[in-house]
């Protein structure tokens, strides 16, 4: 997703409401940062299992933990860890089974992470399914950051709701049924009206 995409990606939006245009020109151009290598897809799906259902912060002290259990990080040293280390350095009973059954698929080829970038949107959430406790939102997070899909809408992400309803005036976020639908005026930039929603709940 190159920046003028994503520029062309916030003008569009301008148009879709005052306060979608309101927000584009409180926060500019949506920032996602570099687009990770294919050679770190691994590393990359790794920590986003570590932050689940977390914090920033304490998301980001456990992940650092477990990063630090090994200098590459690849699915035969993960597998080689085990996971004694990766419970000792913070992460749950069920964070650990995900990153351990992860780092199987991959080494056994049962999933192919080099490959996805050459599947839509609903193949790569169906692979990523796969891996025990990788649901919806991890694939769809994998999706906008690493594979930079401009048109997924996280309706599951709390986040989400909390900024598209602060934007709004709302009392309460929207529920991921109410919000679903109401994606469909951001198409096909779904992704970065979602990026203004983090923007906005962040604030």
């Amino acid at each position: 997703m190159a920046r003028a995409s994503l520029t062309e990606a916030s003008r569009a939006l301008c148009e879709t409401s005052e306060v979608m245009a309101g927000l584009v020109g409180r926060f500019g151009p949506p920032r996602l940062g570099p687009k990770p290598a294919v050679r770190e897809r691994f590393e990359v799906l790794s920590r986003e299992i570590a932050y689940q259902q977390l914090a920033g912060k304490a998301a980001g002290a456990i992940w650092g933990r477990v990063r630090d259990q090994t200098a590459r990080w690849t699915p035969e040293a993960v597998l080689a860890l085990g996971e004694a280390p990766l419970r000792s350095a913070g992460l749950s009973g069920a964070k650990t089974r995900a990153m351990l059954d992860l780092a199987a698929r991959c080494e056994q080829g049962a999933l192919d992470l080099a490959g996805l970038g050459r599947l839509s949107d609903e193949e790569v959430i169906d692979q990523l399914s796969g891996v025990w406790g990788i649901g919806t939102w991890t694939a769809q997070m994998f999706l906008i950051f690493s594979l930079r899909r401009l048109d997924v809408w996280p309706v599951g992400d709390l986040g989400v709701r909390k900024g598209y309803g602060l934007a709004h005036g709302w009392t309460e976020p929207p529920t991921a049924e109410e919000l679903d639908p109401l994606g469909d005026q951001f198409r096909p930039y779904r992704s970065i009206a979602a990026w203004y929603c983090w923007e906005v709940s962040d604030q």
